[in-house]
């Protein structure tokens, strides 16, 4: 047996991480930028986040959600105080799409209606409901397909009003990344943002905020949504919560009444899940991290707009997408293979930058000056 073939790999073999350094199974230093896809929010093997696994493996690491699990407790009660959402309620995951599927299918109980608004170039995930609310035909299976999601316009406020004129009554959620990832580092407007919460609450919709890759402190606030001015009905989360480990939540607003059966896991919020995503928040609490993403994020952004050649930068705090012409397509993987740099990609020709939320100054000046000397290079041919 074999790997399933799925995956376009680089040739690199990472055997040790600290911070936003890892190293290949030839003793070679590379600067990681990308964070296995934002997942890496505190640094690699962070003191207190090794300290936290370790001790609860050494007490207990799973028992399922049948018995009382204190830690989930007091993880509820630190992610709220975090993210200012004190009032809302917390059910654990194991993914992304998990959080998602979670959450579409808790508005559709809550309102007993079954369509849903996602957006042009939105990833939601690519479990069975996730992946029907994400625009990417080539991910999802003939299976997936259904009649239920409306796609509109990313920023459109002509067509979303519109949709809900025509189909208000029917409408489950809107569900949206204020922040899309995958679709390039594109920013939803703040009118955009507020125009889904007057509507949702004219119609009894609910309002979803995929905080899967820009939430979590990326951007500066806890949940990148929070630059709009008003709360979203469900917070879905996953990527930097552990640091690595699998957990995924999703953060739901007082109006959402609990019952028995409702949702449910096997695996989700476990002790281990648990102690890894509340070294997370102590860290990013304890170390002002969001100061810090908001402080470096700004200075990577002030500086790469100062570049010519570059067509855009786009984002917030540190999920930043840079927009490269053609001619440039190449930088990534020259910045990869040449300076052992790890970033992220989105097309076309964007790179996207996810790093540890305890990037510093000097490791922004070491990929600004590997990107410019790139591009001064392609130019001068």
């Amino acid at each position: 047996m074999k790997p399933f073939d799925v995956y376009p790999i680089n040739p690199i073999n990472i055997v040790k991480a600290n911070g936003s350094t890892v190293w290949d199974a030839e003793g070679n230093a590379y600067l990681d930028l990308y964070g296995g896809h934002a997942v890496i929010s505190i640094g690699h093997t962070h003191p207190r986040y090794v300290q936290r696994i370790t001790e609860q493996l050494n007490r207990i690491g799973f028992y399922s959600n049948s018995v009382e699990i204190p830690i989930q407790r007091e993880l509820a009660r630190l992610l709220g105080e975090v993210s200012g959402k004190v009032d809302y309620d917390l059910f654990l995951c194991n993914s992304g799409a998990e959080a998602n599927e979670n959450a579409l299918k808790l508005a559709s109980f809550y309102n007993k209606r079954k369509k849903v608004i996602a957006f042009s170039k939105s990833f939601h995930g690519r479990t069975s409901l996730a992946v029907a609310a994400t625009d990417n035909p080539s991910i999802v299976a003939p299976i997936n397909e259904t009649e239920n999601v409306i796609f509109l316009p990313f920023n459109d406020e002509d067509a979303l009003k519109e949709a809900f004129s025509a189909h208000g009554k029917e409408i489950s959620s809107v569900i949206i990344e204020s922040i899309q990832g995958v679709g390039g580092i594109r920013e939803a407007s703040v009118a955009f943002l507020q125009l889904i919460r007057s509507l949702c609450d004219q119609y009894n919709a609910v309002f979803i905020a995929d905080e899967v890759q820009c939430g979590y402190g990326r951007t500066g606030s806890f949940y990148a949504q929070d630059y709009s001015g008003v709360d979203a009905d469900i917070y879905t989360m996953a990527k930097g919560m552990g640091n690595g480990f699998p957990i995924g939540a999703i953060s739901i607003s007082p109006k959402f009444k609990a019952s028995h059966g409702s949702l449910g896991t096997t695996f989700g919020g476990n002790h281990l899940a648990c102690a890894a995503a509340l070294a997370v928040l102590e860290v990013i609490r304890q170390d002002r991290l969001m100061e810090n993403a908001n402080a470096v994020g700004q200075y990577l952004i002030d500086e790469l707009k100062r570049i010519e050649e570059i067509v855009e930068v786009r984002g917030r705090g540190l999920m930043i997408g840079i927009e490269l012409p053609a001619s440039l397509a190449h930088v990534k993987k020259d910045l990869l293979l040449k300076n052992r740099i790890f970033t992220g990609e989105a097309k076309p020709n964007v790179i996207r930058l996810l790093p540890a939320l305890n990037i510093t100054k000097q490791h922004a000046d070491q990929f600004l000056s590997a990107l410019k000397e790139h591009i001064k290079a392609a130019v001068a041919v």
